[in-house]
């Protein structure tokens, strides 16, 4: 069943200006972009602007997305790639 906007968690990965993959959790994925890129987002991504949403996954719970975000982050750059290209396409 699809999760409403109120009740969704997500994960992402955006592409930093210097070509590196950052992975995170959120409610609101075009806010936090947004956020990351007016310099007020990760201390990572501070340095790293700007950054461009890649993918989105959608959760039911936090608890579910922030278990997936740790394993992503441990993926290899190659492996991110690999899971990007897999992801459904979205409306940005």
């Amino acid at each position: 069943m699809p999760h409403t906007a109120r009740e969704a968690h997500y994960v992402y990965i955006v592409r930093c200006a210097n070509d590196t993959l950052y992975t995170g959790y959120a409610r609101n994925v075009q806010q936090r972009v947004a956020t990351h890129n007016a310099g007020k987002g990760g201390h990572y991504t501070r340095a790293h602007l700007p950054v461009t949403l890649l993918a989105m996954w959608t959760f039911a719970t936090k608890r579910e997305a922030l278990q997936e975000e740790y394993r992503i982050k441990q993926l290899t750059r190659k492996q991110k790639l690999q899971l990007i290209a897999c992801a459904l396409p979205f409306e940005g």
